[in-house]
């Protein structure tokens, strides 16, 4: 699971993700990406809107997608925000298939610190 320092919780901070970040997006998440020179831990933040499913689906496709951001927060650069916005698709996703779209975005930002 994500510790708290990994975490994305200000609106703020979300906004400038989605708005000054780049993105990469695929069938099932849209990802942004925002680099900053602040020393600190990278930061991941989730949106799961109603349109991917009832509560019980959207907070396993969140708990899925904070296990696999786990896995690469040691990969990701201090003061990177990214935000992951899951489309209904994600719903039906498999975890490896969650796992692959978040892999390749991150890999294509940061090129090849990441792996599969």
């Amino acid at each position: 699971m994500l510790a708290r320092p990994n975490r994305l919780t200000r609106g703020a901070d979300y906004r400038q993700a989605v708005r000054r970040g780049t993105r990469c997006g695929g069938p099932r998440l849209i990802i942004s990406v925002l680099v900053s020179t602040d020393a600190r831990p990278p930061r991941f933040g989730f949106i799961i809107s109603k349109q991917v499913g009832t509560a019980v689906v959207r907070n396993t496709v969140r708990r899925r997608l904070k296990a696999v951001c786990a896995e690469f927060v040691d990969m990701v650069p201090e003061g990177t925000d990214v935000v992951i916005r899951a489309l209904p698709a994600s719903a039906t996703a498999e975890f490896s298939s969650l796992r692959a779209d978040v892999a390749r975005c991150l890999n294509k930002r940061f090129a090849d610190a990441v792996s599969l």
